[in-house]
């Protein structure tokens, strides 16, 4: 057997070629090593995806520049996810100061950003709990098994319906995929996860008829506070009240999917915060990491135990990395100063829109709520939101759609003023073309 000496003696001997071998990689990784372009997408990638024909490769607040040089405003900041723009100083901080500490350790093991991390959002929130993962798909995983979980502990094993909305979107796990209940997405793939209801959003009668038939085995309820991808569609706080009136009277738990209205998009940190409601589960991810990838769940005291250690889990979650980076990105929106700004850039946009839509009327509605709006495209115009989408490209904005006849706008919280009004002018521009 080597000895301790021999072993470091080895070590020594072995450093110049490893510190050699490090050099060489960070040689071959530099910016200009591999050449690439769009087209080496459609050779490379699996083709889940259909991506501009442009390569964004920088971001500077809320603009972004391509291979070409060519500069975007960006109203989609990563489908809702850049909160405070791209490349934001304080998150840069502190990406590096953490990625000199500590990267990755495990959940064998806790660590001190994500603990001040679980701190912050269960003492600016309803909760007691967090989970941390590492997307919205994981967090919805959590919280819907958590709830057949507890249901299951606490009721039996007959206890295990879900109701959700049609047009709903939770994630694309198969779990998460059948609750949204969409077909396109959730088809094709083999038996679905049986258990689950979809009724008609914002429909109070549905939900308590469903209630009223089945409120013995319904173990929660999920909704998102505003549709999404399902329309840009606020819910009415009779809804949404309604439906934390039937969980409590039936013992299920009701689950607010805030993956995109959360931290700081509505105007205030968390969308049920407005809405007259407290939810039993909430889960978080795309602007709480402001880009970093990271998603939570939060819960409270009463059904957290239903998680004891070894029934759910994750690898990254909680990663040092992705949590101290979420710290910083919430101490800066959870301000009187950046929720109120979120408001106002929201009369803005809604006063632009207006302007736009006398001109040339090609909206039949806009509604949304901070900066999370909806622009539904006038009966000539049905069926044309990725029309307006690429010609907001050809303009040098980045937009979105949620179905095809909305356009969506999801621009950083912290957006200029000057870059909103830009934006508004190459979406005047993109409208005209697509249009015509």
């Amino acid at each position: 057997m080597n000895s301790p000496a021999d072993a470091n003696a080895a070590a020594r001997a072995t450093a110049p070629a490893t510190a050699s071998a490090r050099r060489d990689v960070e040689a071959a990784g530099g910016a200009g090593a591999l050449p690439v372009t769009r087209a080496d997408f459609d050779r490379l990638m699996v083709p889940c995806y259909a991506p501009a024909a442009f390569v964004p490769v920088r971001g500077e607040g809320s603009r972004v520049w391509d291979q070409d040089g060519r500069m975007y405003i960006d109203f989609a900041s990563g489908v809702a996810v850049t909160a405070l723009g791209h490349c934001h100083p304080a998150m840069v901080r502190a990406i590096e100061e953490q990625a000199r500490k500590l990267w990755h350790v495990s959940n064998w093991f806790t660590n001190e950003p994500a603990l001040r991390l679980a701190a912050r959002l269960t003492a600016h929130t309803f909760a007691d709990r967090a989970f941390f993962c590492n997307s919205g798909a994981e967090a919805n995983e959590a919280a819907l098994k958590l709830a057949r979980r507890y249901a299951h502990d606490r009721f039996g094993a007959h206890k295990m319906r879900v109701v959700s909305t049609l047009n709903a979107f939770h994630g694309r796990t198969l779990f998460t995929v059948t609750a949204g209940g969409q077909a396109k997405y959730s088809s094709g793939f083999g038996p679905n996860p049986e258990g689950f209801t979809h009724l008609p959003y914002n429909d109070v009668a549905a939900l308590e008829a469903e209630f009223a038939a089945h409120g013995a085995d319904i173990c929660a309820v999920i909704l998102e506070p505003m549709q999404g991808e399902g329309g840009m569609r606020p819910g009415t706080p009779e809804y949404l009240q309604a439906a934390r009136r039937l969980c409590d009277a039936h013992g299920a738990l009701l689950i607010l999917d805030e993956i995109q209205s959360g931290m700081g998009r509505t105007g205030a940190l968390f969308s049920y915060m407005h809405k007259g409601i407290t939810p039993d589960i909430l889960t978080s991810a795309k602007g709480l990491g402001g880009g970093f990838p990271i998603g939570a769940m939060l819960t409270t005291d009463k059904v957290a135990p239903a998680f004891s250690a070894g029934v759910h889990g994750t690898t990254y979650g909680g990663n040092p990395l992705a949590c101290a980076v979420a710290g910083t990105v919430f101490d800066i929106i959870n301000t009187t100063e950046v929720l109120d700004g979120v408001k106002a850039r929201h009369a803005l946009f809604m006063e632009g829109l207006k302007a736009i839509n006398v001109r040339r009327r090609v909206f039949a509605d806009l509604r949304g709520e901070g900066v999370w709006i909806g622009c539904e495209l006038d009966l000539p115009w049905k069926g044309k939101a990725a029309e307006v989408m690429k010609a907001a490209s050809d303009a040098g904005l980045l937009l979105l759609m949620a179905g095809p006849d909305v356009v969506r706008i999801a621009p950083s919280l912290v957006i200029s003023l000057d870059e909103i009004l830009e934006g508004l002018a190459r979406l005047e521009t993109a409208l005209n073309r697509a249009l015509a």
